[in-house]
């Protein structure tokens, strides 16, 4: 998949957009550019990209609580400030939810 701007957040880690691309090739065991198109939808897809990653790089304590929750590729993902980025199975009851660190 192509990979938005080379943006990153404040802190010089990776956006939240990024975070769950490389969440999503950690669960698949595949290096982070094979989640790319005709075998993974695009990120756009399921949600603004651009967008996501400026409600999560906005200054202030506005975005502190901010929780976003969404489904791509068969898993169920969890996007929290700082990039915190857990990834569930919705496949699998056996899952253990364990946040991706980033």
């Amino acid at each position: 998949m192509s990979m938005p701007d080379e943006t990153s957040v404040p802190d010089g880690g990776r956006s939240p957009s990024q975070a769950i691309i490389a969440a999503i090739a950690s669960e698949e065991g595949i290096d982070v550019t094979a989640v790319e198109p005709p075998e993974y939808d695009p990120l756009f897809t399921v949600v603004n990209p651009e967008a996501l990653d400026d409600l999560f790089t906005t200054t202030g304590d506005g975005a502190s609580n901010v929780v976003v929750h969404l489904e791509y590729e068969g898993y169920e993902i969890t996007v929290r400030p700082g990039c915190d980025i857990e990834v569930r199975d919705r496949s699998s009851s056996d899952s253990t939810g364990q946040p991706i660190e980033e």
